[in-house]
């Protein structure tokens, strides 16, 4: 039997992501003009925006936009440092979701996983000036999970619909 994951379930596993890495210190999520930027932020951040949800034959994938950032001196003098650590963030991510035994549901059975990535990812750097400078990666994930599409459990008239 599917056990099908929702969008509460696919959000709540990405925050979990965050927050069990030792590197990032807050993990948001919402539209990009959400990311809170001011100095009340504890950084590295990660950012999840969603972008939709494509559905297949027997699974949904999930797909956002993920922006891992952190802050950068006045003077610029850490920013290739931020970018380098920054990047092996997003590459932890990638790996977990692709090919990790921590992508299973409540085992560490890596043949059953639940939540997974596919395919080759792009990472791009960009730099922003806030209240603070900021500089980081961003890069599109689709997370893909099973659906069985059962329409017995619809809430719906029994009635036709064809006419």
């Amino acid at each position: 039997m599917v056990n099908n994951k929702t969008y509460n379930n696919v959000i709540n596993t990405l925050k979990n992501l965050g927050t069990n890495h030792f590197q990032i210190s807050t993990t948001t999520v919402g539209d990009i003009f959400d990311i809170d930027l001011e100095k009340n932020t504890k950084y590295p951040l990660m950012h999840l925006n969603p972008v939709n949800v494509q559905t297949r034959r027997t699974e949904l994938v999930y797909n956002f936009q993920v922006f891992i950032m952190d802050l950068v001196e006045p003077d610029g003098s850490n920013e290739q440092e931020v970018y380098s650590d920054v990047l092996q963030i997003c590459i932890d991510i990638i790996g977990i979701l692709s090919n990790s035994q921590f992508q299973a549901q409540l085992s560490l059975d890596i043949n059953a996983p639940v939540y997974f990535a596919e395919g080759d990812f792009t990472c791009e750097p960009f730099k922003e000036r806030f209240d603070q400078s900021v500089t980081g990666w961003v890069f599109n994930l689709g997370v893909t999970v099973e659906n069985s599409f059962q329409t017995c459990e619809i809430p719906f008239n029994e009635t036709a619909i064809g006419e």
